[in-house]
């Protein structure tokens, strides 16, 4: 059912959505999350003149925008009767227009010079990457035995915090109504970018923030990701804590890293803070953040060959419980 709005608010979104650009604007940010100089190249107009339009269906609801470090990227309104009305409006544009076609040309090569751009960084961290990749079991493992303790059920909204390439969020938001993943690296976000482009992940999003305060909704998700990431950190339990404030009750976190090691050369030459993590330690990151242990499981490497480091995957559950009769219980964090 859609959701109902004051008259006022549907009057002004429908004042912002008609005019010429701002429709072709709608259509571009259905098919993309863009930039102001991007949808500059594609439009071919200046750019305060989109900047002015983007402004407005900003205010009207219809988009969003959200800030990436220096930049800023635009997105079709993800919710809001905004966002039911703007794609209710880019449902009936006709594609084979020649405006609509010759914008959706020019957004595929907007496209692929993003791709191209995001295959040379990755080109500069390809050695880094495969050395860290060859000390552990295969990466095939890894995602099977994260799929295994997600489930197949279906997720609503799924989180995957230091998304990196944003592989994890290519593995579960086939699965997910909605997928966010979030980076402080612009770089990475550029990578992870590309590759959901590519896989075709419509309903998957990229934030840029710092995993000790998310730029994301508390309460909103059921499954929450970290992914190698906590030995990077000064603070992994304040991540944690985090990552448990965004669950929803009944919401599962999913913490996938390294069991102890004594492989110095990692802090070096690669920048981990910390050498693996022993259960009880993540345990105890899991109980102060107001969690229940669910599950742990360790992929040793195969001993006859050169790996050297245990993958640990932990899963921690919000003990809090939503019924029709009670209402939702909360979760005390120490």
């Amino acid at each position: 059912m859609a959701e109902a709005a004051p008259l006022m608010s549907i009057l002004a979104a429908l004042e912002a959505a008609g005019e010429i650009t701002r429709l072709r604007l709608l259509l571009l940010l259905a098919e993309a999350e863009l930039t102001v100089t991007e949808l500059v190249t594609i439009l071919g107009q200046s750019q305060p003149r989109i900047s002015r339009h983007l402004k407005l269906l900003v205010e009207a609801g219809l988009v969003d925008r959200h800030r990436e470090g220096a930049w800023a990227f635009f997105r079709l309104s993800e919710r809001g009767a905004g966002s039911e009305l703007a794609r209710q409006i880019v449902c009936r544009v006709d594609p084979k227009e020649d405006a609509p076609a010759s914008d959706r040309a020019r957004l595929s090569e907007v496209r692929q010079a993003r791709a191209n751009e995001a295959a040379r960084y990755f080109a500069t961290q390809a050695r880094n990457w495969d050395e860290l990749r060859s000390l552990h079991v295969p990466e095939e493992l890894v995602e099977r035995a994260v799929r295994d303790v997600i489930g197949d059920k279906p997720v609503r909204a799924v989180l995957d915090l230091g998304t990196g390439t944003g592989r994890m969020l290519e593995l579960v938001a086939p699965f997910a109504e909605r997928a966010v993943g979030v980076d402080q690296s612009p770089a990475m976000l550029n990578v992870a970018r590309s590759r959901l482009e590519k896989a075709g992940l419509r309903n998957a999003l990229l934030r840029q923030g710092d995993i000790y305060a998310l730029p994301v909704e508390r309460d909103g998700y059921d499954l929450v990701i970290v992914h190698q990431v906590l030995h990077y950190l000064d603070d992994p339990g304040r991540a944690v804590r985090e990552a448990a404030r965004v669950l929803r009750p009944g919401g599962r976190l999913v913490v996938i890293d390294f069991a102890p090691h004594s492989l110095e050369f990692l802090r070096e030459e690669h920048a981990h803070r910390r050498l693996g993590f022993a259960p009880s330690e993540i345990d105890d990151f899991m109980r102060d953040a107001g969690l229940d242990v669910a599950d742990h499981r360790d992929l040793a490497p195969d001993s006859k060959g050169d790996n050297k480091l245990t993958v640990s995957v932990w899963v921690g559950r919000d003990p809090r419980i939503v019924s029709d009769e009670f209402p939702v219980l909360q979760r005390e964090v120490a």
